[in-house]
């Protein structure tokens, strides 16, 4: 099999209770979706990754499903599913739908059966233990079992209590996983983020995922005739090189990429213990990038390249020492990721330099994670303290509804919002930014045109940062045609670079200069064609 032409797709990940509302109710929705659809494509966008929008009782954003084949009640109905669909494919849009194959909702047909008892077709869709059998902890807090009234046996939950895993090992759970991918592909989806993939198969005995049977299951399911034209990026905690050859090589038919995590903080002891004043080491991501580059390079893979997604905290807030650069560290973050070798992901408000927002009251989170562990900590730490960690930790900051205008919530609702809007929306917005001098979505404009070049899909990487810090410069060549990306980080510095410099191709400094010794500004970064 042959992904390469995956490598000219622009993804952008729209979290769709916080992009638009079209009906007024304070959630975002799919019409909502629809109406902007034109602002992707004038990004150039021409993929959209869309996070769940199944029906769900939302106890974790939709992702604890209740139907796979129908649409939340808040979002809107199939139809206006369709009609959204059918825009983005007259737009040039692809379609990625978020599947959730480890885990339903509690509230799922599945699940109310499986817990009547022992005696009915989906008894076994579900992991069901007398005792626990280890002492696996839910990512969410507490204990990874749960004991029901109804069945009188535990139940495993990875996640939320109310997020019950399914039982991979049933054949039945994995002909229902076909029958599902297979509803949406039919209906005109073109790929799927798969989430927590690694935790499908289970070794009771070790860790809670990458268990015996992984990737037969992933082969089972995407490597058929009918899903094998689909794209396909897995959500794993694979950091391991032989990994991540067996879960995304072209030959092993299973996935077309993977999400790697370890150019995130490197400092960070845990989700939420974070020192506020400490920015990512941006020497550290720069190494764990240039590791990838050359290994997916050189075994023939695909590379997810991204800084934001709907679980993360804003990259740029952890980065930016002083906002009044916003501008200049969003475009050089910017280009020095997406103008790397692989498959751009872009998250809402990531292409105007939306930030973080501090609340300090525990009414403005709807995350249940940072609940769960502000409830877990209260003995041991301050509120000032636990709203801190949480401030800087929580998956909220990138769930705050998108802000579009200097109106009312942002321009996001004419009702009060889900959940509180960024402190700052009246000044960081679509309408804001585009009209800016210094616009951050113009820059991402430029560049992903920019990178529709085959140097930039096909191209050669080469590290040409050598010994320097504080800094990355990197080449990127196709037959006769060379590039070099020069991207300093958060302090000025003189930076040498060889004759060969040419002409400047692209920067977000505006006298930037095509010199070979020359000093560069904070967050400056300029491209130049070279000999």
């Amino acid at each position: 099999m042959n992904y390469d032409h995956f490598l000219n797709w622009n993804i952008y990940q729209i979290y769709p209770r916080s992009f638009f509302d079209s009906n007024k109710d304070g959630i975002g929705d799919l019409n909502g979706i629809t109406a902007k659809l034109e602002h992707l494509k004038e990004l150039g966008i021409n993929a959209v990754w869309l996070s769940p929008c199944f029906k769900s009782p939302n106890d974790d954003n939709g992702y604890d499903i209740s139907d796979y084949y129908d649409i939340m009640d808040e979002f809107g109905t199939m139809e206006d599913w369709k009609k959204m669909i059918d825009k983005m494919h007259l737009l040039g849009i692809r379609l990625i739908m978020d599947l959730v194959p480890n885990h339903t909702s509690t509230a799922h047909r599945y699940f109310q059966s499986s817990r009547q008892g022992k005696d009915n077709p989906y008894s076994d869709y579900y992991y069901w233990f007398d005792t626990p059998p280890n002492d696996w902890k839910a990512a969410f807090g507490g204990s990874a079992w749960q004991y029901d009234d109804l069945r009188k046996q535990y139940y495993l939950h990875s996640y939320a209590i109310s997020q019950a895993d399914l039982n991979w090992n049933n054949p039945m759970v994995r002909t229902e996983m076909k029958k599902i991918i297979d509803f949406w592909v039919n209906l005109g989806v073109d790929g799927f983020r798969i989430d927590v993939i690694d935790q499908i198969s289970k070794d009771f005995s070790g860790n809670n995922g990458f268990g015996p049977h992984l990737h037969s299951y992933i082969r089972e399911m995407f490597g058929r005739e009918e899903t094998k034209h689909l794209f396909t990026v897995g959500e794993c905690g694979v950091d391991d090189e032989e990994e991540v050859i067996n879960h995304a090589h072209p030959k092993r038919k299973e996935l077309v990429t993977l999400f790697q995590f370890d150019h995130f903080d490197k400092a960070r002891t845990g989700k939420f213990a974070f020192d506020k004043d400490r920015k990512y080491d941006l020497n550290r991501t720069r190494e764990t990038l240039i590791k990838w580059q050359e290994f997916s390079q050189k075994e023939g893979l695909l590379y997810s390249i991204f800084t934001d997604n709907h679980d993360q905290p804003r990259f740029l807030s952890r980065t930016l020492d002083q906002s009044a650069l916003r501008y200049e560290c969003a475009t050089m973050l910017a280009t020095m990721f997406y103008l790397l070798k692989g498959i751009p992901f872009i998250y809402q408000g990531q292409e105007i330099g939306v930030l973080n927002s501090t609340y300090y009251d525990l009414d403005s989170y709807r995350d249940i994670e940072g609940i769960n562990y502000f409830h877990d900590n209260e003995m041991h730490f301050s509120s000032i303290e636990l709203m801190e960690m949480i401030a800087n930790g929580s998956r909220d900051n990138a769930r705050r509804p998108m802000p579009w205008s200097n109106n009312r919530n942002g321009g996001f609702s004419e009702a009060t919002p889900w959940i509180p809007v960024n402190l700052d929306c009246e000044h960081i917005n679509v309408e804001n930014d585009r009209k800016a001098e210094k616009s951050i979505y113009s820059y991402y404009q430029k560049l992903l045109a920019f990178r529709k070049k085959r140097l930039f899909i096909e191209g050669t990487f080469i590290n040409r940062t050598g010994a320097r810090s504080n800094c990355f410069i990197y080449e990127r060549h196709l037959n006769d045609e060379r590039v070099l990306v020069v991207v300093n980080f958060d302090k000025p510095q003189i930076i040498h670079l060889d004759n060969s410099i040419k002409e400047v191709l692209i920067s977000n400094y505006l006298d930037a200069l095509h010199q070979s010794h020359r000093l560069y500004q904070p967050y400056e970064t300029t491209v130049y064609k070279i000999n």
